[in-house]
């Protein structure tokens, strides 16, 4: 009877973690869906030279808005590797109509989780096309196990961190900036 004792008291004591377990994440995935787009941009600390441009192109309510949006949300890293000058430029209110290119161009319509854009690279045999806000195509593909973004100019940008559900979308993490025209 002791030797049941033990299998049966680590049963009850795992099945209590793994309760307490799913409750934890529960709470913390409820948090990051009730916060929109805009809102865990501003929270961020990846994300200030994304946020200044969202701010500059005027596109701060829409990225607060009901949605669903998908955003492609570059780092301030994957800014470090445009010029200061050209992301200056851009920030200048003359040239507002191209930073709202730019910005919307990183944006689709509709909520597009990894396994959303996995499925429709499936069906696609290996791509697929992602319309932007912008109007411009963004081709989706594999490397190994990343999913890179290609656009209209070959350049490319890796998803480097993935699905973080938001209350109006989803916002993917990638390491470079993506253009929808010649800078």
């Amino acid at each position: 009877m002791k030797f049941l004792a033990t299998p049966l008291s680590l049963l009850t004591l795992l099945t209590c973690f793994t309760t307490f377990s799913q409750t934890s994440l529960a709470f913390v995935n409820n948090d990051l869906i009730n916060k929109t787009i805009i809102r865990s941009t501003e929270e961020s600390q990846i994300h200030k030279i994304l946020l200044t441009a969202v701010k500059a192109a005027d596109l701060e309510e829409t990225l607060a808005g009901d949605g669903p949006f998908t955003v492609f949300a570059p780092s301030d890293r994957a800014f470090d590797k445009m010029s200061s000058d050209k992301i200056a430029a851009l920030l200048k209110p003359e040239n507002k109509k191209a930073l709202q290119s730019l910005v919307t161009y990183h944006i689709v319509a509709g909520n597009f989780t990894a396994s959303k854009i996995l499925r429709a690279m499936c069906r696609g045999k290996g791509s697929a096309s992602l319309t932007t806000v912008q109007g411009n195509e963004l081709l989706a593909t594999m490397d190994g196990l990343d999913i890179i973004l290609t656009d209209c100019f070959g350049n490319i940008a890796r998803i480097t961190s993935a699905d973080a559900n938001q209350s109006n979308g989803v916002i993917h993490v990638i390491d470079s900036v993506i253009l929808p025209n010649q800078l």
